[in-house]
């Protein structure tokens, strides 16, 4: 009996290290198991482009690798130009690679979600839109770009392929709940959270050599790790931070890359604020060394972000025992979470800026006065994410949303048999 073929459609994949790449990787390598699986993927933005395949991913396993602009993404047209000819070199691809039983389109570039229809329209595949962000509206969330013509006939186009998916997965409730406004149907929408593997993150929190290296032993740790993007508010953990400059017990470490970081780099400077240290962007393989170094991670979204997206930075530090520190809407699925489970301190995002990084200074005073506390929240969050969102549990549960999603296909081949 022949196995299932799947085809997926996102820009970032293996040995790519963004994270929805690595996400992908992850989900691709566990789902060959039980299926036949076809990627078309492109280069990653940063370093050299790949010249040759040598995925030990095995015979189940096919990359299909597409030529594209790679221009950096501080340019909007730039940005743009990478977007286009990715999706017109994954669309010729398309019509070359074995026609698959289900389609799995993600988020980058948003536009892959018109080839995944244009497919299941050709074929008769099925077609499941795995949404990471949800475009246009996370873009208009960030003022980047404004409700007008062009803004509602993108959403027009996108939400009209997502009404006409078997399946849409979404990452949280918020982000279901933004879908069901634009007219997606309940019966087609899943929640499927991303995952982190807690057999490589695992808390490292006695004799740290991160700590240990930096000269950090003596300090409470309060990290941010992970993408600097316009998503996220850094600059009330700036602030916070200058008002405890002369806390010398109370250390802030940045980890990353992305768009925000000059302009946060040039404010720790011109503050001279020798409290924030700011590095960069740790290998995955020293990942579980730095994540654990933390006292507390700080999580942040914008204001009406987190209608389009779900940090997914959240679940690796839970896999390292570390507490959490968010700001956030009070609305927001992300500051609920850690209310409901205990996982960390929340200040609400909504409230006059200035009272803003007076909560989180608060809250961080707070939990260095009360480290047993903070140790608890710790542990309750690695057993929550050994329970609930190792890679293991997710990428089962990501399966057993196909197998569903092919049986009511012959469930439908039966009935209209009769």
């Amino acid at each position: 009996m022949n196995r299932p073929r799947l085809l997926f459609l996102n820009r970032s994949f293996w040995p790519d290290n963004e994270a929805t790449g690595q996400l992908l990787t992850q989900l691709c390598e566990d789902l060959v198991q039980d299926f036949d699986v076809d990627v078309i993927c492109g280069h990653p933005l940063h370093g050299d482009k790949i010249k040759e395949e040598t995925h030990p991913f095995g015979p189940s396993l096919n990359i299909h690798r597409v030529n594209h602009t790679r221009f950096a993404k501080g340019s909007i047209v730039g940005r743009l130009t990478n977007l286009l000819t990715f999706t017109f070199s994954a669309y010729r691809k398309m019509q070359r690679v074995p026609i698959p039983d289900v389609v799995i389109t993600e988020t980058d570039p948003f536009f892959l979600a018109l080839l995944g229809r244009k497919l299941q329209k050709r074929t008769g595949c099925r077609f499941i839109a795995y949404l990471q962000d949800i475009y246009p509206d996370v873009a208009v969330a960030l003022g980047k770009a404004s409700e007008g013509f062009l803004i509602k006939k993108l959403r027009h186009l996108l939400f009209n392929c997502y009404k006409k998916a078997d399946r849409v997965i979404v990452l949280s409730n918020d982000m279901k709940q933004t879908c069901k406004q634009h007219g997606v149907s309940e019966s087609s929408l899943r929640v499927l959270p991303n995952w982190t593997d807690t057999t490589k993150i695992v808390p490292q929190k006695q004799n740290n050599a991160f700590r240990m290296i930096n000269g950090w032993n003596d300090k409470f740790l309060v990290m941010y790790s992970g993408n600097l993007g316009l998503a996220h508010e850094l600059n009330a953990l700036i602030d916070a931070a200058a008002m405890l400059k002369d806390n010398d017990t109370i250390h802030f470490v940045i980890i990353g890359e992305g768009v925000q970081k000059k302009a946060i780099t040039q404010r720790v400077t011109e503050n001279n604020l020798a409290n924030i240290t700011i590095m960069e962007k740790q290998p995955y393989e020293k990942l579980a060394e730095s994540l654990s170094a933390a006292d507390v991670h700080f999580v942040s979204l914008k204001s009406g972000v987190e209608q389009c997206l779900f940090p997914s930075k959240v679940y690796g530090i839970l896999a390292s025992g570390s507490p959490l520190l968010a700001l956030a809407s009070k609305s927001s699925e992300l500051i609920q979470f850690i209310e409901e489970e205990q996982l960390g301190e929340v200040c609400d995002i909504d409230q006059p800026e200035t009272k803003v990084a007076e909560s989180l200074a608060n809250s961080i005073v707070s939990l260095a006065e009360n480290k047993d506390l903070a140790g608890e929240m710790g542990q309750r969050a690695r057993q929550l994410a050994v329970q609930e969102f190792d890679r293991s549990v997710i990428t089962a549960r990501f399966g057993d949303l196909l197998h569903e999603t092919l049986s009511h296909e012959q469930q439908e081949i039966l009935v209209s048999s009769l």
